[in-house]
């Protein structure tokens, strides 16, 4: 009597996927996840719960090992794919699909470094943070806190691959009680992406390039851009139905949904969202930053403009993506000069956020750690910028 086949045609009918995006894979990710809510596939938060590993866009030999490190800590069975065009993503699905379901490929113990499409294996492991630790642990040190106490000082890494952060960004933080003491920023390697222009900002290039890009089309990504923004804050918040119409509403724009179309339900989000108290009470004073502060540190773009917090910063987006719904139909040539991309213009070779991402080891330290991921959701340095030139959002 086979008694794996009903579990495994269980798991294969509706597998929990954990995405990992590499540097410039945010094409290939945005359409891996229209595909995964399409398909009602749930997203899988940690290695634990996920049955398919998906790697959405080309990864480099640095990342390699963090991603090893998340298949081992997948249980079995799990299936294990990358994706490096966005076309291919629907095919990948069925694939791992298949696979998980045949009790044959489930239960084979495949090599790591076999196979380009996918590997299956049977064999689960138990991972561990950025380096190896007796048990799987870092160890902890004393020291003094800002209070002059002496407590338990413990160093956590968070990235380069966790649900809703930007994937390849590597925080090493030293952590007293629940408190951030010291945080040191590891920009992403260069990105390996077959576009050369970041996807966010791919009209505003195209634009500098000479090339006729209409104020509507840059409209439609931009405010696209802050969605997506927002479908993280909101999951990293512990608010997943917001976080999913506000993906929702990110691929209908991007898919070319006209204003009469899409306005309503967007409108409705920022309504909803936007007065919402509890979010704003979880918010609220965390990660303030100053416009003074965001132009001597070389921030630009809404990060400056919200002069605040956490909620004044996703408060801007959210009235950014209204007016930017108003301009989806201006066929105005755009102006990359004056017209500026969802994290902000470009100044001379460094790009957005390189900016945004320097500040985030000084909003960091003094912060709870509950607070961090809300602090670095809000500002969102796209990682394809930063794989661009890494070397300038290096801070410690």
């Amino acid at each position: 009597m086979d008694l794996t086949a009903v579990p495994l045609r269980a798991v294969a009918a509706r597998p929990h996927v954990l995405p990992a995006t590499p540097p410039g894979g945010t094409r290939v990710r945005l359409a891996a996840e229209r595909e995964l809510r399409l398909r009602d596939l749930p997203l899988a938060l940690t290695p634990a719960d996920a049955d398919i590993l998906l790697i959405t866009g080309p990864c480099g030999p640095d990342l390699e090992p963090a991603l090893e490190r998340l298949w081992r800590d997948m249980p079995a069975p799990r299936f294990r794919t990358q994706v490096d065009d966005a076309g291919e993503v629907a095919g990948a699905l069925e694939a791992a699909r298949s696979h998980l379901a045949d009790r044959t490929s489930a239960t084979a113990p495949v090599s790591l470094s076999g196979g380009d499409l996918g590997q299956a294996d049977d064999a689960g492991g138990h991972g561990d943070g950025e380096t190896e630790m007796p048990a799987g642990l870092p160890m902890a040190e004393q020291g003094p806190d800002r209070d002059g106490l002496t407590l338990d000082r413990l160093h956590v890494a968070l990235g380069p691959f966790l649900a809703d952060w930007p994937g390849g960004l590597i925080l090493r933080l030293t952590v007293q009680g629940d408190v951030v003491q010291r945080a040191v920023l590891v920009a992403p390697a260069p990105g390996h992406a077959p576009s050369a222009a970041p996807f966010w900002t791919e009209p505003w290039a195209r634009a500098a390039a000479g090339e006729h890009v209409t104020v509507g089309e840059a409209s439609r990504r931009r405010a696209a851009a802050h969605l997506d923004s927002m479908g993280r804050l909101l999951s990293v918040a512990g608010w997943p139905a917001a976080a999913t119409t506000a993906r929702r509403l990110r691929d209908e724009l991007l898919h070319g949904a006209a204003p009469a179309t899409a306005g309503p339900g967007v409108r409705r989000f920022a309504r909803r969202v936007g007065r919402s108290r509890t979010l704003s009470w979880m918010t609220r004073g965390l990660g303030p930053l100053s416009a003074s502060e965001a132009a001597a540190a070389g921030v630009g773009g809404p990060a400056a403009r919200a002069d605040g917090d956490v909620t004044a910063r996703y408060r801007l987006w959210l009235a950014t993506v209204l007016e930017d719904l108003d301009r989806l139909a201006e066929p105005g040539p755009l102006d990359p000069a004056r017209d500026e991309g969802p994290r902000g213009p470009a100044r001379g070779p460094r790009s957005p956020s390189a900016a945004l991402a320097g500040v985030l080891p000084a909003l960091l330290e003094g912060a709870e750690m509950a607070a961090a991921r809300l602090i670095v959701a809000s500002l969102d340095p796209d990682p394809d910028e930063l794989a661009a030139r890494p070397a300038e959002a290096a801070h410690g």
